[in-house]
């Protein structure tokens, strides 16, 4: 009986999720006889996306990476080499079929929730600023949640391609959750959360069991937020901007000069005022701000338009009719994942929401984010080139 209700569930899901795709492709039998090359100009974008991220952090980190390291240069090395780490990486992808991350998503999600757990074990993991979030790996720092949003994403293919019950969803949600609470890294679970849900929705998932989900995760962020005095102070300058001009705010502050002080051409690349040390953080979190005040708002739109045709790219692969609905959640997770870092990041550099500490694809410092950004990107356009 259990076998047969499982079974029944995982039709609905499939069922629903080729619902959506129909409608949102209602010339799917066109695009069988005439099938749309997306996957080339998807890897002159994801290219081109990688390169102007380099280039730009380079020039954002100059003066951070001197005053911290001696050397102007020292996070560009570092830099270089996650991305030709993430170049491997992404090459690699075509040696694996993205069914494989699908078929073995079970045990790849334990592998990544271990990973989150090593965080926490002295000796493997590394303490920063009182944040348990990396681990040593030798030769460099490693953050398991980059690796975990991949396996927690295909894990989720899987799962939602063979059954919907939200008990079991929940369970599986919560545990990295609380994992990543515990770091603490709220930025991190507010992407989880966004991921799991989108996907959740996509697989059928009613509005109704959704907002049951957003009640139950509500108190949790509450919880979160005020027993941590720091984060306690990003929300209060968040809601007031004045707030302790010289403190909690400036950060916020700063970023919102640099952004107004680039005008509608901007200052020129290298041109920027801000970086030295006034803007915090600007190789990481606060680069959009540089890019802003150096490119102005041309530059700064225009950077925004090329996530934009990426976005879209990843969507329209996502909805061929060539695709598995397995490979149609794997890809629109994907698409969550780096579209609601995009958006996270920039609307709390604009003010819109409360400062994260979520990365920038392809642009902020940080090899392991890099790295598996293009290999998400790399999965995304395999599956691209095997729709024609």
């Amino acid at each position: 009986m259990g076998r047969t209700q499982n079974c029944s569930a995982g039709l609905a899901c499939t069922d629903h999720v080729d619902n959506l795709w129909r409608l949102a492709n209602r010339n799917s039998m066109k695009h069988k006889k005439h099938p749309a090359r997306f996957d080339r100009v998807l890897l002159i974008v994801i290219i081109s996306l990688s390169l102007l991220g380099f280039l730009l952090m380079f020039d954002s980190s100059v003066i951070e990476s001197y005053q911290t390291f001696g050397s102007p240069y020292a996070l560009i090395r570092q830099q270089g080499l996650g991305l030709i780490l993430g170049c491997i990486a992404f090459l690699g992808t075509f040696l694996i079929p993205p069914k494989f991350w699908i078929k073995f998503g079970k045990i790849g999600y334990i592998f990544g929730v271990l990973l989150l757990v090593l965080v926490f074990v002295p000796g493997i993991g590394v303490e920063l600023n009182g944040a348990h979030r990396w681990l040593n790996a030798g030769f460099t720092l490693l953050q398991p949640i980059e690796i975990f949003k991949f396996l927690f994403i295909a894990a989720m293919a899987r799962w939602f391609s063979e059954h919907q019950r939200i008990r079991p969803f929940l369970a599986v949600t919560a545990i990295p959750v609380i994992l990543l609470l515990l770091q603490p890294d709220l930025g991190s679970t507010m992407l989880l959360v966004l991921i799991a849900v989108g996907m959740f929705f996509l697989a059928g998932g009613s509005l109704k069991k959704i907002s049951l989900i957003g009640l139950s995760i509500i108190p949790l962020v509450l919880v979160a937020i005020f027993l941590s005095p720091y984060r306690l102070e990003r929300m209060k300058t968040f809601l007031d901007p004045n707030y302790d001009p010289l403190g909690s705010s400036f950060h916020m502050r700063q970023a919102i000069v640099a952004i107004g002080g680039g005008g509608f051409f901007g200052k020129g690349i290298g041109n920027s005022s801000q970086k030295f040390s006034y803007v915090p953080e600007t190789s990481t979190d606060s680069i959009f701000a540089i890019v802003g005040e150096e490119l102005g708002f041309i530059g700064a739109f225009s950077l925004i338009l090329g996530f934009g045709l990426f976005f879209w790219l990843v969507y329209k692969t996502a909805q061929h009719p060539d695709n598995s609905p397995e490979e149609r959640l794997l890809v629109f997770g994907l698409l969550l994942w780096i579209a609601g870092q995009v958006i996270l990041n920039l609307s709390a550099i604009v003010g819109l929401l409360p400062l994260t500490g979520v990365p920038l694809p392809f642009f902020s410092y940080g090899r392991s984010s890099l790295i598996m950004i293009l290999f998400a990107s790399g999965t995304i356009l395999q599956i691209a080139r095997q729709n024609k």
